[in-house]
């Protein structure tokens, strides 16, 4: 079974103030994307403990659980003892392939139910470090991946429960729909936003910000106006009212990022912000501008 997690954006983003568990209280609202990666499990029976493209096992990068962890270019033999094998391609993720919200997703699930072992299929086209959700959305269809396939039988609010322990914005995806966040972002509301109609061009320069520097990075502080009253503006009027509240300080640190954000207003973007904490820049058009040889050295994706 296949599945094809999409990335979001945030609208506006109040940081307002710090918790006593170390977490940011915030408010932001997350709309989802046409961006994509593409997942896919594969219940071993199926395989026999083999793939149809073993010729490209020295191009992928695999997670072979046993007993532990290890990684290698044979990870076709089958082990009784197997519990999961992940084969990633695409964009390549850094850190510990253990810590993959992916893994943390299966893992997670097979506290709660029995799982036959699987293959993990994870080709990924939504970057890292970019304020895009990928890891967490990747987490949440993972169990709904499960939950289906396994006919497991939990309900969506069960899966955003579960979810939620994974990443603040992971119940999200579960859903799936324009929400307005408070909390650590983890308290979601249904919002009415529909931006179909606007050309949204996205950008990532390759810079990688994690989460956890951006925050120490800014000073919590209660907005004018509440993001609720600010998005059901007219969006000719974001431009003016619309804040990310990170990027004051990630702009001074990584002044690549303001140059973007620029050069989508020079190209007549009705409104164009970072998305989370970075570092990619959208901007929302009424049609497609000429923006072909503007952004050559970055990742660029657009709706249309």
């Amino acid at each position: 079974m296949i599945c094809f997690p999409n990335a979001k954006i945030n609208i506006g983003l109040h940081i307002i103030s710090r918790r006593e568990d170390g977490y940011h209280n915030l408010e932001t609202l997350f709309y989802p994307i046409g961006l994509k990666d593409a997942l896919e499990i594969i219940p071993t029976r199926e395989t026999k403990g083999s793939h149809p493209a073993q010729e490209q096992a020295n191009k992928k990068r695999v997670i072979t659980r046993v007993t532990g962890l290890s990684t290698g270019p044979e990870p076709w033999v089958s082990d009784a003892d197997t519990k999961y094998r992940l084969f990633q391609t695409g964009l390549q993720l850094a850190g510990n392939p253990e810590d993959n919200l992916v893994i943390k997703a299966w893992q997670l699930m097979a506290t709660h139910r029995t799982l036959p072992p699987i293959d993990i299929h994870l080709l990924k086209k939504i970057p890292s470090g970019a304020g895009l959700g990928g890891g967490s959305s990747n987490a949440a269809f993972m169990l709904q991946l499960l939950n289906n396939n396994f006919s497991l039988g939990l309900s969506n609010d069960e899966l955003a429960g579960m979810a939620a322990t994974l990443g603040a914005d992971c119940a999200f995806f579960i859903r799936n729909q324009p929400a307005l966040a408070s909390g650590i972002g983890d308290v979601l509301e249904p919002f009415d936003l529909d931006l179909s109609g606007y050309f949204l061009l996205l950008v990532k320069p390759d810079i990688s910000i994690a989460t956890k520097e951006a925050y120490s990075l800014v000073t919590p502080k209660i907005a004018e106006l509440s993001l609720r009253e600010i998005v059901k503006k007219p969006v000719s009027e974001w431009k003016e009212w619309l804040k990310n509240d990170f990027e004051p300080v990630i702009f001074k640190k990584y002044p690549e990022i303001y140059r973007i954000k620029k050069q989508l207003y020079d190209l007549g973007a009705v409104y164009a912000s970072m998305s989370g904490s970075g570092s990619s820049v959208y901007g929302l058009f009424r049609e497609e501008p000429e923006w072909q040889n503007s952004f050559r050295e970055h990742f660029v994706w657009s709706n249309k």
